[in-house]
């Protein structure tokens, strides 16, 4: 048997136990794993275990080019060289930065630019800044004096392009 986890959502664990109940109760042994399962789903409103199994929500995919085009624009000691030229991979570029920042504590523009300039050749840590902002990875006053990273779950593709440059 497989080990991939399925996770099950009963709205009503009443009438899920007495459904199960009633299912065990029909059988006069006590069932294997692959008749529990199907006892389980059932219960649970499913017409069988592979039925379950179907309706959870697909894991997303890596974007792979855009995973690609970013790596492209860091060199082997995880210092951005370059901005790159696709928006979507402006943003994946920013979620490196974006943890370096610390949680939930407001920065000066100073602050900010102590965490970004050592992460870049180009220059530009106003670049990265504005775009920081833009993205919606971080957040500024009106008057630009205070900073605060936006507490958020980076994507799949943000994890896996953190992962590898880790890796280098």
């Amino acid at each position: 048997m497989s080990q991939d986890v399925t996770p099950l959502y009963v709205a009503d664990v009443s009438a899920f136990t007495k459904a199960l109940r009633k299912s065990l109760s029909e059988t006069d042994t006590f069932p294997g794993h692959a008749a529990m399962l199907a006892m389980v789903a059932k219960a649970a409103g499913y017409r069988n275990h592979q039925h379950l199994k179907a309706e959870q929500p697909k894991t997303p995919e890596l974007d792979e080019l855009a995973l690609k085009r970013a790596l492209r624009v860091f060199d082997d000691q995880g210092r951005m060289i370059r901005w790159p030229k696709w928006t979507k991979v402006q943003g994946l570029c920013l979620w490196p930065f974006w943890a370096r920042m610390p949680a939930h504590q407001d920065m000066t523009e100073k602050e900010v630019n102590e965490i970004l300039k050592p992460g870049l050749t180009f220059g530009d840590h106003v670049l990265l800044r504005r775009s920081l902002i833009d993205h919606k990875l971080a957040t500024r006053t009106i008057d630009g004096r205070t900073y605060r990273r936006i507490e958020q779950r980076p994507t799949q593709d943000a994890l896996a392009l953190m992962d590898r440059l880790k890796s280098r």
